[in-house]
């Protein structure tokens, strides 16, 4: 008995690949990044501001847990604060408020847990927070800055969050 092959290959066209580099995998527009550095430059004035007014957002969170109690409706307001630290600390020139506001995140995500994350874990975050950014201490390279770190998120890792 002999085999017949029956099968047959088709090469289905990647659409996608198409769309997002012209069918080259990996191809980057230069000047579209060099236009969005640029601007991101230029607005590299008003960070320190920015980021300013962000831990303001979260130490009135703090304040706000500290008035009402920890229940669901603050300490969600204290984690999104945390989260919008997260996303914007290393934009700002601060990738340690980054890494810390992870940590304060992991502690709090869970939304049926927040209320029972401890209060002085938390406050140890935002005063973390914010004192790299009164002692310009920028990222993890800094001593204090990665001692910091560290020790935050081995006392997080114990709460079991």
């Amino acid at each position: 008995m002999s085999q017949q092959n029956s099968g047959q290959m088709i090469q289905v066209p990647n659409k996608l690949a198409a769309k997002v580099g012209g069918g080259r995998l990996g191809a980057i527009d230069a000047t579209a990044i060099a236009k969005a550095e640029a601007a991101l430059k230029s607005l590299s004035g008003n960070f320190a501001q920015w980021l300013a007014d962000e831990i303001a957002k979260l130490e009135a969170a703090r304040q706000d847990v500290r008035a009402r109690g920890a229940h669901a409706e603050t300490m969600e307001g204290l984690y999104l604060r945390a989260h919008d630290l997260k996303g914007l600390g290393a934009t700002y020139g601060f990738p340690i408020i980054t890494r810390i506001a992870a940590s304060l995140c992991r502690l709090t995500e869970d939304k049926e847990k927040r209320s029972l994350a401890p209060l002085g874990l938390v406050d140890a975050h935002i005063d973390a927070i914010k004192a790299a950014v009164r002692d310009d201490i920028r990222d993890d390279e800094h001593p204090v800055g990665k001692a910091l770190a560290k020790e935050l998120e081995a006392r997080v890792s114990e709460t079991g969050a």
